[in-house]
C-alpha cells in the first residue's frame, strides 16, 4: 500500500508538471473543470458526491425486490469518461443518459479512489479497482485490488456470481474488450471465471477484440427470449480517446468517443424497451463510470480522475 502511494503521487507530480508546461492538455484546468460539473444537471454536489461501491448496492436491491415483474439489471459502463464530459449531452440528439434522464431518471456524482477528494485516495483510480468496486461492494482495503494486473481472491466474489449462487437469478453476463478484467492470468476476475466454470454456474464472461464486439454480444443477448437476468458490460471509447489525446471534453477526440459510446448505449436501452417481453420485466438500468482522467492518463488523486457519475432510471 505505501508503495502505490509513493508510485501514485510520483505519477501525479508528473503528470501535473506536463500540464502546467503544456498548458494543462486542451486548457484542462481545474476551474474550468468544476464549471463544467456545475453545468451539468447533477442532483449532488462534490461535498455530496456518493461512492461508486452503491451501485453495488443498487442492484442487490433490485434483484432482491419484491414483485410480480421478472427483474432484470443492466450496467452499461463508460470506462474512463469524466465528470464533465455529460456537459455534451445536452447538444447529441443520441444521448443515452439524457433519455434516462427524460424517463425520469435520476444523475449524481460519485467517486472513485476509495475516500472522497481531497482524501488522498486509497486505490488507484484506474480501471480494475474502479469496476471491482462496484461489482463487490467494497473498496481495495478488503478486496486488495489497489491497482490493475491483481488478481481478486474469490473470498470477495462479485454479484455476477454471487446473485446466481444464490438463486437470486438465473444467469449473468459479463461483457468486456479489456484482457485486464478476465482473460489473462493476471486479470482481476481470473479466478472468479474458474469458479463460475468450475461450478458450472450460469455465469458468461465473454471478451471481444474492440467496443464493435461488446456491442455486438450485448444486442443480441437482450435481443434474446433468455436474456441475462444481470448484465454487466464496459465499453473504452472515452478511455481510448484519452490515453490518445486527453481526457478533458475540450478535445474533439474525446468529443468524437463520448458521442460514439452514448450511440451504442441507447441502442440498447432502445433494444431493451423493444423486448417481446419487456411489459412483464422490471428493469434496472444504469450507466456509469470507472475513473476519470488528467491530461492523458488517470491513476492519480486529481479532481478530474476522482469524479465519476451514476445515471439510473430508478432513484437511488
Amino acid at each position: 500500500m505505501v508503495f502505490w502511494r509513493i508510485i501514485s503521487a510520483i505519477a501525479t507530480f508528473g503528470m501535473l508538471i506536463y500540464g502546467v508546461f503544456a498548458g494543462t492538455n486542451f486548457n484542462d484546468h481545474i476551474s474550468n473543470y468544476k464549471k463544467n460539473v456545475d453545468s451539468v444537471c447533477y442532483e449532488n454536489d462534490f461535498d455530496s458526491a456518493v461512492p461508486q461501491t452503491e451501485i453495488y448496492k443498487m442492484i442487490d436491491s433490485h434483484l432482491k425486490s419484491s414483485g410480480e415483474k421478472e427483474k432484470k439489471v443492466i450496467v452499461i459502463g463508460y470506462d474512463g469518461c469524466r465528470a464533465d464530459n455529460l456537459i455534451m449531452c445536452e447538444k447529441n440528439e443520441e444521448s443515452a443518459v439524457k433519455a434516462l434522464l427524460a424517463d425520469g431518471g435520476h444523475l449524481k456524482l460519485s467517486y472513485c479512489g476509495g475516500v472522497n477528494y481531497p482524501v488522498i485516495n486509497k486505490q488507484a483510480t484506474s480501471t480494475a479497482p474502479g469496476w471491482c468496486s462496484m461489482l463487490t461492494g467494497e473498496w481495495a482495503s478488503v478486496t486488495g485490488i489497489t491497482d490493475n494486473s491483481i488478481v481478486k481472491s474469490n473470498d470477495y466474489l462479485t454479484l455476477l456470481t454471487t446473485e446466481v449462487e444464490s438463486k437470486t437469478i438465473d444467469s449473468s453476463a459479463f461483457y468486456v474488450s479489456w484482457n485486464g478484467h478476465f482473460v489473462n492470468e493476471d486479470s482481476t476476475y481470473y479466478l472468479e471465471r474458474k469458479y463460475t466454470e468450475e461450478k458450472q454456474l450460469d455465469v458468461k464472461m465473454v471478451d471481444a477484440a474492440d467496443d464493435a464486439g461488446t456491442y455486438s454480444n450485448v444486442m443480441a443477448d437482450v435481443g434474446s427470449a433468455e436474456c441475462s437476468d444481470f448484465i454487466f458490460s464496459i465499453f473504452e471509447y472515452c478511455d481510448h480517446y484519452g490515453h490518445d489525446t486527453g481526457f478533458c471534453p475540450n478535445n474533439p477526440d474525446q468529443v468524437k468517443g463520448f458521442a460514439e459510446q452514448e450511440s451504442d448505449a441507447l441502442d440498447i436501452i432502445n433494444a431493451i424497451k423493444a423486448r417481446e417481453n419487456y411489459a412483464n420485466e422490471d428493469w434496472l438500468i444504469i450507466i456509469t463510470s470507472d475513473h476519470g482522467g488528467y491530461n492523458t492518463g488517470h491513476g492519480g488523486p486529481t479532481m478530474q480522475e476522482r469524479y465519476t457519475f451514476i445515471a439510473a432510471n430508478k432513484n437511488f
